[in-house]
């Protein structure tokens, strides 16, 4: 078929439209010539909007900017960057050993010693071992949806990179600041608030202020620490860790000789193994949920690591495992000796063995309580660099914050920064009224994991950003495809490469603005059916995340009238279930086993497992205090305006070139093609 008989009719405003015949057939008009080979690419309205976002520099309005998504890890991705920039490359040092210490140097603080006395006598009494249990299967299920995702994106960020990937710019944003709340903050309130006060605190003289010099110390020895490099503070972490661990072991081992000896009278109490009733069991397992923070540090090192797909799942349970295990049988063992309403809430462990003539066992516990600060803090302060070099990296903070320094292989001027911050902190501010800040931060990024986890099993990023320097090789691939998919005897002439300019892009790509990108073979019915279970599946994550909202409110807010309360918690019970029982019924999308690097951890259960993580974590959200989510708010319009101001304008993606996730194999082969003529 001759060139001059390719016909396109597109309709708009009523008037039929013939492209082809009259179009010339020079190589800037070959975007012109693949709408006719290919109508259903684009009509005439799409075409025009696309070209309206081209003009307007990528922008496809502002709700695509909150949604905009970049490129999932890959062998491709990852041999770019390599060739790329020598700066941005972290030491690849890390063992599932190295991940093992920090994930339980992290999450076992000086805090546990304790928090056993607390929640025994105000919530569990005797079953505190079974909140420790509870909260570590809660807990559990959020570490199976980091280990996915980081087997998956192993590259530094975190929560905040697989939202990016997953959700959107605007949300990863906010979950990057959530974990500073976490990180920072966190890192400060452990300095400052595991000392001894008469050590510690310190009153400047005439203006009344406490300050804690200690605090401050300890964290710039952390950070010096974190400054020579990822191996040695692995190492060191692990050091201090197996001291912590032995000094608990000795708790165990010790404290379960004396039980025996003594006849556990901890457990001989009138009101039985739960004086609080199983409420009171729940209510200390929504406290010591907290004490299980601290495993996702180690997704924080995963582009650091040496075989992430293997290592990094088996570090994040192994760690919760210990951690758990430890919980537990301490708690089984202090509550044995001596009855939970004796307990000493500040030293219950100490106590508890001074009351059976063991007073020289508290120099034991006190080095275990250091070297557990001193694991936390560390655990505390790692991540935060990374955070802040991954923003830094995708645009959205300045650059100064991703330099990584060539001999030791770290972000320095990042890490620095968290460590002066921190200091301050540790310092000036009595940061445990901001402890709730921190737990609202952690339980954001564990309810942003999970729902990353149900997008990518049921709506995957179909569309994936390239940089501007792609170009060539899209309009190679598009133009080449065109071909094959045109009939035999078209002839088009300079097909290899050609130029582009604003106005002639290949519709094969688009920038920002979203646009529909049909199939290739028009053909199939079932490729139309994955649009529709697509979206089906969209609704049904919607409708899952809004009945779980309404129901932990409604189950929350004991002040609301009880029949409205009653309502509202058969309707998020409804939403609940329908939504669930729409992602059973629907397949999973065959897009997520080419998501991100293969042959890693694979989360379980789905889509209860994750939905059963967002329902814990909501709830534990809803029962923070109003002082605290007041706080959260403000620190988040904060980052919202950052956001507005720098990171929106900045970001990569607002000039990025979107094309169908099914050819980006072939878009980086074309690119190693053209970068070797």
């Amino acid at each position: 078929m001759p060139l001059d008989s390719l016909s396109l009719s597109l309709s708009h405003d009523s008037t039929q439209l013939n492209l082809c015949n009259d179009a010339p057939r020079g190589v800037h008009n070959i975007p012109i010539l693949l709408a006719c080979q290919e109508s259903s690419f684009l009509s005439l309205p799409d075409l025009q909007e696309a070209r309206r976002g081209e003009k307007n520099g990528g922008g496809g309005g502002s709700l695509n900017t909150l949604v905009r998504r970049k490129q999932v890890d890959s062998k491709h991705l990852t041999s770019s960057t390599s060739s790329g920039s020598h700066q941005y490359q972290l030491a690849r040092a890390l063992t599932a050993p190295h991940l093992i210490a920090i994930g339980v140097g992290a999450t076992i603080g000086s805090g546990v010693y304790i928090l056993v006395g607390t929640v025994a006598r105000e919530h569990s009494g005797p079953a505190l071992t079974l909140s420790f249990l509870i909260a570590g299967i809660a807990a559990g299920l959020s570490a199976f949806c980091y280990a996915e995702l980081a087997s998956r994106c192993p590259s530094a960020g975190s929560a905040y990179h697989y939202s990016y990937i997953c959700i959107g710019e605007v949300v990863a944003w906010l979950i990057g600041w959530a974990l500073m709340l976490e990180y920072t903050i966190g890192g400060s309130a452990v300095a400052r608030g595991s000392l001894p006060s008469f050590l510690a605190r310190q009153t400047i003289p005439g203006l009344g202020i406490v300050v804690d010099p200690c605090a401050a110390i300890i964290v710039i020895l952390v950070t010096a620490l974190l400054c020579l490099g990822i191996k040695e503070s692995a190492l060191a972490q692990g050091i201090v860790t197996s001291v912590n661990i032995c000094a608990l072991i000795f708790v165990i081992v010790a404290g379960g000789y004396l039980g025996f000896k003594t006849g556990w009278r901890g457990y001989e109490l009138p009101a039985g193994y739960f004086p609080f009733g199983a409420k009171g069991m729940l209510a200390g397992a929504s406290t010591v949920f907290f004490a299980y923070t601290g495993f996702d540090s180690i997704t924080s090192t995963a582009e650091e690591v040496k075989d992430p797909q293997k290592d990094l799942p088996i570090g994040i349970g192994t760690a919760l495992s210990m951690c758990c295990t430890l919980y537990m049988l301490v708690s089984a063992v202090i509550v044995g000796l001596v009855p939970y309403y004796a307990m000493d809430p500040d030293t219950p462990i100490s106590s508890a063995f001074a009351s059976h003539g063991m007073q020289w066992a508290a120099y034991i516990i006190t080095i275990g309580s250091c070297t557990a600060l001193c694991a936390s803090l560390t655990g505390s302060l790692l991540p935060q660099p990374r955070i802040l070099m991954a923003m830094a990296r995708d645009g959205l903070l300045p650059s100064f914050f991703s330099d990584v320094s060539r001999s030791t292989q770290v972000p320095i001027k990042s890490t620095i920064v968290t460590g002066l911050l921190a200091t301050v902190l540790a310092f000036f501010m009595d940061v445990e009224q901001l402890s709730g800040m921190v737990s609202l931060g952690t339980l954001l990024a564990y309810t942003t994991v999970a729902v990353s986890v149900l997008i990518l099993r049921y709506i995957p990023p179909d569309e994936v950003p390239f940089p501007l320097s792609f170009k060539e090789a899209i309009d190679s691939v598009s133009l080449r495809r065109s071909i094959s998919n045109s009939p035999a005897d078209v002839c088009v002439e300079n097909t290899k490469v050609y130029a582009i300019n604003p106005e002639n892009s290949p519709l094969l790509v688009r920038k920002e603005a979203p646009t529909r990108w049909p199939p290739i073979n028009r053909g199939l019915n079932f490729l139309v059916n994955k649009g529709n279970r697509r979206k089906i599946a969209g609704w049904a994550i919607v409708i899952t995340c809004i009945g779980i909202l309404v129901l932990t409110s409604a189950t929350s807010f004991s002040s609301i009238p009880s029949i409205l309360r009653s309502t509202l918690c058969g309707i998020g019970l409804l939403l609940l279930v329908s939504g669930l029982i729409l992602l059973t019924s629907i397949d999973q999308d065959d897009a997520r086993h080419n998501f991100g690097h293969a042959g890693g951890f694979i989360c379980p259960f789905v889509p209860l497992l994750p939905v059963t993580c967002i329902l814990i974590n909501m709830y534990l959200l809803i029962n923070l205090s109003a002082a605290t989510w007041i706080l959260v708010s403000i620190w988040l319009a904060l980052a919202l305006l950052v956001y507005v101001c720098y990171g929106r304008t900045r970001s990569p993606l607002k000039h990025a070139v979107y094309v169908p996730a099914t050819h980006v194999d072939e878009i980086y082969e074309a690119s190693s093609s053209v970068a070797l003529l």
